[in-house]
């Protein structure tokens, strides 16, 4: 007889959700900031609505740090607003069911130099006759769901939000011109949001999968354009050390312009440097400056790289001025035709340590679960690395629970998930023992001890946080004899907005009517 031990998390969440673009909500007249209801004022049943449109901001998802093209950030300044190319969110606008009500306006004077934001707020006025004149359920003003590509929008979706990153040759960039030219050595230059980052020799390269699954090393990384790709590469262990893109200094031999065309470089550091075994095991090297190529031992091919995270650090004048990479290097055997690559790029301004939200107000689908501890008289203290939130145990290729115990999956908004692996029990252990290690497997070395109820929870709002509850359910493991046992993680996400009612038909009624001389002649 073999036993089953599960590990499960509950997650319940409300009706609030995130809100895209064109997000409608109520009005008001002042000037944009930041305001939340706290805990105590909403209850249980989600925060009050903001009637107020100047004071929404749904683009604003850093904390202490200027979203860019959010043009209703306060945290932006004059300075980043030049490096803006448009407003993601340009109208903010009450229910269009309302009669009367008002729209906050945004745009940007490109024309002023350095560009500014332009704030406009105005009276929209609804000709449909059958308009609401006024509302008294200010809760019914829920959050709109975001648009979900599908194949029938894809395209629209496509055109509207589109970026230079998803073409290999964007039209608005060139590199004919030569950034050492003494012609533009006086004019000055800047990067904006999504212009390709130029090197010495073209741009940083940030390769993706464009028309199959296979790698592109021609999309270029833009500017403020925060991503993660993922894609195949064909390779084998006798040509690994011919594949320029198997090896660390095909992505950190170009150095970086600090700013279009200019003469001024940054070049690219190595930050740290994992190693990846065959079985999924994963070493952070103590030295990250040490340059390693692909080379065979023992028919496997090591120090390929399998994933590559750059790291851009820049002003608000749009000047790049210092750039890192992080690197996980595998292995491959003599099998394997081809391996799989993930590449990510992300940039923060120069004095800030910014907190990334997972919503604002509510949980984005897809974005990390915001979890923490609270020492005694503290706040909640938080980890700004996602991985070190709420997670469960990852399935490894093997399933064995002894090498996976250090793998762990961050905890997603919205996606019910289970994973697990096999661990096996030798006569020798004893029951305290195995019990310890059953629990470091499902709860990890730093379980938190909180969850945030919104995706932008501030710390030091105590209120927003749920404690997480243990419940125990104790199952005796006979010992004496060798045997391998299943360990089962889960995570489900019960949506309790609408909390299901019984309800039954009522019972048919006889509406039947007779004719008043239907009992003639007895009546």
């Amino acid at each position: 007889m073999s036993a089953a031990l599960r590990f499960g998390v509950l997650l319940f969440l409300s009706p609030l959700r995130a809100v895209e673009p064109s997000t409608e909500f109520p009005s008001s007249s002042e000037a944009p900031s930041k305001t939340r209801a706290t805990a105590w004022e909403r209850g249980r049943s989600g925060p009050a609505p903001l009637t107020d449109v100047a004071k929404l901001c749904v683009c604003d998802l850093l904390v202490a740090q200027c979203d860019i093209n959010c043009c209703c950030d306060p945290d932006c300044s004059a300075a980043d607003f030049s490096l803006f190319t448009t407003c993601s969110v340009p109208v903010v606008t009450g229910d269009s069911r309302l009669c009367s009500q008002k729209a906050a306006i945004y745009s940007l004077d490109t024309e002023a130099n350095p560009p500014e934001r332009v704030f406009k707020l105005v009276d929209h006025v609804n000709p449909s006759v059958f308009c609401i004149h006024a509302t008294n359920y200010e809760q019914a003003l829920s959050f709109s769901s975001p648009e979900i590509p599908t194949a029938e929008n894809f395209d629209q979706l496509l055109r509207k939000y589109g970026r230079a990153t998803f073409s290999a040759e964007p039209d608005s960039w060139s590199m004919n011109s030569d950034a050492s030219d003494s012609s533009d050595a006086n004019e000055s230059y800047r990067y904006e949001y999504g212009v390709p980052i130029q090197t010495v020799d073209a741009f940083l390269r940030l390769p993706s999968p464009v028309v199959s699954s296979w790698c592109s090393d021609a999309n270029p990384a833009g500017f403020l354009v925060q991503q993660a790709t993922k894609c195949i590469r064909s390779i084998s262990v006798e040509n690994c050390g011919n594949i320029e893109a198997a090896s660390m200094l095909f992505y950190i031999n170009s150095s970086i312009l600090a700013v279009p065309k200019s003469s001024q470089m940054v070049n690219i550091t190595v930050r740290s440097v994992v190693v990846q075994s065959l079985n999924g095991m994963q070493t952070l090297l103590n030295s990250s400056d040490v340059l390693r190529h692909p080379v065979i031992l023992n028919e496997q091919c090591i120090n390929v790289v399998l994933g590559v995270s750059y790291h851009i650090t820049y002003t608000d004048t749009g000047e790049i001025t210092e750039a890192a990479a992080s690197f996980v290097l595998g292995a491959v055997n003599k099998e394997a035709l081809s391996i799989q690559q993930s590449f990510e790029i992300s940039f923060t301004q120069v004095n800030t340590n910014p907190v990334l939200f997972s919503g604002n107000p509510g949980y984005v689908v897809g974005l990390a679960v915001r979890a923490g501890f609270k020492p005694q008289g503290s706040g909640i203290i938080q980890s700004t690395n996602e991985y070190s939130q709420l997670t469960i145990l990852q399935s490894t290729a093997n399933q064995d629970c002894l090498t996976a115990q250090e793998a762990r999956t961050p905890v997603l908004f919205g996606y019910n998930m289970i994973s697990g692996c096999k661990l096996r029990i030798t006569a020798a252990m004893n029951c305290q023992p195995l019990a310890q290690i059953l629990l470091d497997l499902l709860m990890g070395q730093s379980f938190p001890e909180y969850v945030a109820s919104f995706g932008n929870s501030q710390a030091q709002d105590v209120l927003d946080w749920v404690p997480i509850t243990h419940h125990r359910i104790s199952e005796q493991l006979p010992l004496g004899r060798e045997r391998t046992i299943p360990i089962t993680s889960s995570v489900v996400f019960t949506d309790i907005s609408s909390p299901a009612e019984p309800g039954y038909k009522a019972w048919p009624t006889i509406n039947a009517k007779l004719p008043h001389d239907f009992f003639f002649p007895f009546v």
